[in-house]
């Protein structure tokens, strides 16, 4: 072996963090608690007018309706205003 992996191989253990911190420790205590005391002050968020269907409902007021009257408007074009002077399509005597 070439002496840099040599000192770079530490036996398969993990390198000592030399701050004493663990992230497993970390991560284990960041989890949900069991009780949590604010969970009343913060459910009205989630509920009623503020629940995520009805966030996304009034995300655009007006785009039904608008919806429907464009689509409307294209088959009112499409069937009753026909253009009989066809431009470009036979020549010009």
């Amino acid at each position: 072996m070439q002496p840099t992996r040599i000192m770079r191989y530490n036996g398969g253990d993990p390198k000592p963090n030399i701050t004493g911190f663990d992230m497993s420790k970390f991560l284990a205590a960041t989890g949900t608690p069991r009780y949590d005391p604010w969970w009343r002050n913060e459910a009205w968020r989630y509920t009623g007018q503020f629940s995520r269907w009805n966030r996304f409902k009034n995300a655009f007021p007006g785009f039904g309706i608008a919806t429907v009257a464009f689509a409307g408007y294209c088959l009112y074009e499409h069937f009753f205003l026909k253009d009989d002077h066809h431009h470009g399509a036979e020549e010009h005597h």
